[in-house]
Parts: C-alpha cells; structure tokens; sequence
C-alpha cells in the first residue's frame, strides 16, 4: 500500500508541478522566437523596401515627365495626388 501512496503523490506532484512549468517554458520559448523576424524575412523585408523605393522613384520621375508634358494636368486633378 505504501508503494501506491507514493506513486500517487509522485504523479499529484507531476500534474500539479513538473507538467505545468515544462508547458508555461516551452510557450515562452515558442513566444520569444516568433517575435523574432528570421534571416530569411529579414531578406524579404529589405527586397520590398529597396523594390518600394525604386518604384516610388519611378512614380516621381512619371509625375515630372507628365508635368513638363502637360502642366495644366497637375492643377487639374490636385485633389486627387497624395504628397509624400
């Protein structure tokens, strides 16, 4: 009887304690590296970032052509263009 007394308390304190903190450290763990950007998003971001800038370039270098071609299209539709 004494063996089953101490495997049941054996098992209560694994329940109650162990199995619990090896949970709450293995979601901390999976918490912290999924705020963490990978190399391979770090790449990602930095190509999106260089490919928005070259077509922001791009934009402005189209907007000068159109206002030396036609300068009255820009006060026409002044409502309509967004400055950045």
């Amino acid at each position: 009887m004494a063996t089953g007394t101490l495997l049941s308390v054996a098992l209560i304190i694994f329940l109650v304690i162990v199995l619990p903190t090896i949970i709450v450290l293995h979601f901390v763990t999976k918490w912290r590296q999924g705020r963490e950007l990978s190399r391979e998003d770090e790449r990602l971001l930095e190509e999106l970032w260089e490919f928005s800038q070259r077509i922001e370039q791009r934009l402005d270098t189209l907007e000068r052509i159109i206002d030396d071609d036609l300068p009255t299209t820009r006060s026409r539709h002044a409502g309509a263009h967004i400055e950045h």
